[in-house]
């Protein structure tokens, strides 16, 4: 059998990280800014497992958090609304806005958005899509803000950088941060946003640890664990 061959990235990224141990974030960012570099801009992932009852339907955990330096994509935002929201939510920056029609577009097969947002009146006809956005993560949701009364004020809190983060099925919850080129203070603070988010949404019935272990990555860096012991000394103490 032949050996896989080691590429002289590879060997470069291996050597950045052969003593490395659980960093603080700030230094994790660094790492990751110091890697090899790419001819694309590598998209910044924050990893965790979480501590949570799988079997507990009071354990799942999402909410949203906001970058405040957005994660580096142009977010295409599409509200389900109608009369003097729907001029408000254009006015606001949506790329589309509509009501029946725009259920049956999607009806149809299009899917060209990364955010839906609702006005609650408009539900009753979203709900038809909720096979087709739920499995994607779409489906507007009142939790993670996208069913609201005022669209308006979501199509700009997204646009500014609002995000929402879930829970998988194995517990694990997994965001992107932001692009390589950020800066490390820009990565940095998203990064921190994050998680002072992911542990504010920590279940209420929820014994032991909630936060397993957590990483960030970027696109074709090394992952690097997170020693997160520091932060949530922190918010222990806050409680």
């Amino acid at each position: 059998m032949s050996k896989r061959r080691v590429t002289k990235r590879q060997k470069e990224i291996a050597k950045l990280t052969e003593n490395l141990k659980a960093c603080e974030l700030k230094d994790a960012v660094k790492v990751l800014k110091n890697a090899p570099k790419t001819r694309f801009d590598q998209s910044v992932e924050l990893q965790f497992k979480l501590g949570v009852d799988l079997s507990a339907s009071d354990q799942g955990v999402r909410g949203t958090a906001v970058l405040p330096h957005g994660q580096g994509k142009k977010l295409k935002v599409i509200v389900f609304c109608k009369d003097e929201n729907a001029k408000a939510a254009e006015e606001a920056g949506a790329d589309v806005v509509g009501g029946n029609e725009l259920v049956e577009k999607i009806l149809g097969g299009w899917m060209d958005f990364d955010v839906a947002v609702a006005a609650p009146s408009m539900m009753k006809e979203v709900g038809k899509l909720g096979k087709v956005l739920g499995p994607r993560g779409l489906m507007p949701s009142p939790k993670a803000g996208t069913v609201t009364d005022n669209p308006a004020k979501a199509v700009k809190e997204v646009k500014s950088g609002r995000i929402e983060f879930k829970m998988d099925k194995l517990g694990n919850v997994n965001t992107l941060i932001g692009k390589l080129s950020f800066s490390e203070d820009a990565l940095y603070e998203n990064g921190a946003a994050l998680i002072e988010a992911l542990i504010k949404a920590r279940p209420k019935t929820l014994k032991g640890a909630y936060i397993r272990n957590g990483h960030i990555s970027s696109t074709m860096g090394p992952g690097i664990r997170l020693d997160l012991s520091k932060v949530l000394k922190e918010k222990t103490a806050e409680e």
